[in-house]
Formats: C-alpha cells, sequence, structure tokens
C-alpha cells in the first residue's frame, strides 16, 4: 500500500485526574527522523516512545509533542521553597544594607526572583497512570496520522499510476517510429557498404567495424526492453504492502537513463520530441516519489 510521509494526528486520554494530549506531524526525509518535545516528569520515556513510533512508521520526519495538563477533579499543589526565599531575602538585606537603603523589604521585591514556587511531583502511582495515558493518546494519534498519509498515498498511487502508462505509451510509439526507419536504415547501410566496396584502398576489417558501430547505434531494442521491465517493477511496487519509496527512487534512476540512452542512440528528431515528453512525465514522478514512505 502506497503511503505518503506527510500527515498529522492528534490524540487524547484522559484517567486518574490527567489528561495527555499527543500531537504528531510528519514531513518528508530520506530516513526516518524523530523530535519529541515532553513534559519532565516522562522525560525518561523518550527512548520507549521513539521505539513505538519506529515500530509503526519507517520513514518521515516526526515532529511530537505531548502535554499533560491536570482535569477539574485534581488540583495542583503548590508550596513555597522555603530555603530559597530565605536565601534571596538574606542576599537583599545585605545589598540594602551595603547600599544604606532604609524602605523596608517588600513581598514584591523577592517576587523577580524564579523558582519561589514549586509543585508536587507525582508519586510513582500517577507516574503509571500519566505513562499508560500517554501511550493511549500515541497510538489514538498514530491511528490518525497512518489514516491521513494511507489516505493521501491513495490518490498519489492515481497520479503514478497514469504517468507511468503515459511513459508506457510514448515508448510503444517510439518502438513504432523506430521499425518505421527500417527501410531507411539498411539504405544508409547499404550506401555506406557500396562506398567501401568501391574504394581502392578497400578493407574488410573496417567495413566490419563500420556496420558494427552503425548497427549498435540504431539499435535501440535492448534498452526498449530494459525500460519496459522497469515500468513494469515500478507498477508491481505500486501494489506492494511494504513501504517502497527507496525502490520507486532507484526505479525512476533505471527509468531516466534508458530513456536517455535510447534518446541518444535513435538520432531522430521525431524520437528525441517523444523521449523529452516521456522525461517530463518522469520528473512528475520523481517529485511524488520523494514523498511516498
Amino acid at each position: 500500500m502506497i503511503t505518503s510521509m506527510t500527515g498529522f494526528g492528534r490524540g487524547v486520554c484522559s484517567s486518574g485526574g490527567f489528561q495527555v494530549t499527543v500531537e504528531l506531524k510528519t514531513l518528508n526525509s530520506r530516513y526516518l527522523d524523530i523530535s519529541v518535545r515532553m513534559p519532565q516528569s516522562i522525560q525518561d520515556k523518550e527512548v520507549a516512545i521513539k521505539e513505538y513510533i519506529q515500530s509503526s512508521l519507517s520513514r518521515g520526519k516526526v515532529v511530537m509533542n505531548i502535554n499533560i495538563e491536570k482535569t477539574g477533579s485534581r488540583t495542583a499543589e503548590i508550596s513555597v521553597n522555603k530555603e530559597l526565599v530565605r536565601g534571596y531575602t538574606d542576599a537583599i538585606s545585605q545589598l540594602r544594607e551595603a547600599a544604606g537603603i532604609d524602605t523596608p523589604l517588600q513581598v514584591s521585591d523577592i517576587l523577580h526572583f524564579n523558582n519561589l514556587f514549586e509543585s508536587k511531583k507525582e508519586d510513582e502511582e500517577e507516574l503509571r497512570v500519566i505513562w499508560d495515558c500517554t501511550i493511549k493518546a500515541l497510538e489514538n494519534a498514530l491511528q490518525t496520522l497512518n489514516r491521513m498519509r494511507q489516505k493521501e498515498g491513495s490518490e498519489l498511487k492515481l497520479d503514478l499510476v497514469n504517468q507511468i502508462n503515459g511513459i508506457s505509451e510514448i515508448l510503444n510509439t517510439v518502438v513504432e517510429i523506430s521499425e518505421k526507419r527500417l527501410p531507411e536504415t539498411r539504405a544508409k547501410l547499404h550506401e555506406r557498404i557500396r562506398k567501401m566496396v568501391n574504394e581502392d584502398t578497400f578493407d574488410p576489417e573496417r567495413m566490419e567495424m563500420e556496420i558494427a558501430l552503425l548497427v549498435d547505434k540504431m539499435d535501440i531494442n535492448e534498452e526498449v526492453i530494459r525500460l519496459q521491465a522497469h515500468l513494469k517493477f515500478f507498477s508491481e511496487a505500486l501494489d506492494a504492502k511494504e513501504p517502497v519509496g527507496r525502490r520507486l527512487n532507484f526505479l525512476c534512476q533505471e527509468i531516466n537513463r534508458e530513456l536517455n540512452t535510447i534518446g541518444s542512440k535513435a538520432n531522430d528528431s521525431k524520437i528525441a520530441h517523444h523521449i523529452v515528453l516521456g522525461k517530463e512525465k518522469l520528473e512528475q514522478i520523481r517529485e511524488q516519489v520523494q514523498n511516498i514512505e
């Protein structure tokens, strides 16, 4: 199944007074590149989260954001960091004394400092609830993401099938033109042979070499067969169940090579025109393939 590398998925799970929201965004990439932003409370689970994503995705740049909120049934427990407050108070008092300032110390003077308040850290049971909820939210996000990627992949497949069929039709036209040129090719070959035979310094070996070179330049049968095989493999890959983005990219290179060789060997303006049309379609295919997993 053709799957796009771009998509978005969101999953939400609520349990035990916590709500976990997971958002996934994927973009094109040659490899699987996962970037995770998460709260401090589950930082130690980053490797497990990446492994979980790797079991579902094989290519693409993945940007993941995890947000944890306490629901209405659970209020945040906040306390004052008394030691830090005392430290700041002593430092301000020493500063005031050194500067000769008699104005009384105000609470607002201390509130300018950071980390005066600290929230209660979750206990082991709460961390377990958060982690279980995170996994469920991640599952939902991956399901939504993959549905979007598969839907876009189906649209890409339709376009690729049309483009590949277009190149096949162009190749058939090139073969027809080449076959119609056979009488002309024979006439040129006979003329070259006649001239060489009538020369005073006739060289049989040179004649054989000239004939071989001319035939090789005009014969595109091998390239046509290889190109037909590449187009067939490309079409078959579009129906494969596993990710085929890299295989399709390689086949694009091979198709391009055969088109170039046919165009240069045929030495015909009509064939050259159709080869250009085929390469235009191939360029569109290449752009689409870059988005396939």
